[in-house]
């Protein structure tokens, strides 16, 4: 019975922190088409208020997939973020920076 409770508590461990990322820098931001994107420093990216499934490609490049839409977070040698996305509709662009 302990066995089975220990591996409860720590699978429930690892689904809140199933979609932390390493490395995700933390950004708001718009892009067209109404999708909104937010990240907390390391994850995890929410897509219009959803969290996305995300994965690291390399130590400056992040994926976030929503249902409908891939957001790409690239991270340049100045820190500085750049957001996109690719739609499942046919769109895609540059995502802008959200002023607080």
């Amino acid at each position: 019975m302990k066995t089975t409770l220990t591996f409860m508590l720590l699978a429930l461990a690892s689904a809140a922190y199933g979609n932390s990322v390493p490395g995700v820098p933390a950004f708001d931001v718009d892009c067209p088409g109404k999708i909104m994107v937010h990240a907390d420093q390391d994850g995890p990216v929410m897509i219009n208020s959803k969290e996305a499934q995300t994965k690291m490609i390399n130590d400056r490049l992040f994926e976030a997939k929503g249902p409908d839409v891939t957001i790409s977070i690239s991270i340049a040698d100045d820190d500085t973020v750049a957001v996109t996305y690719t739609s499942k509709k046919g769109g895609n662009g540059i995502c802008q920076s959200v002023d607080d």
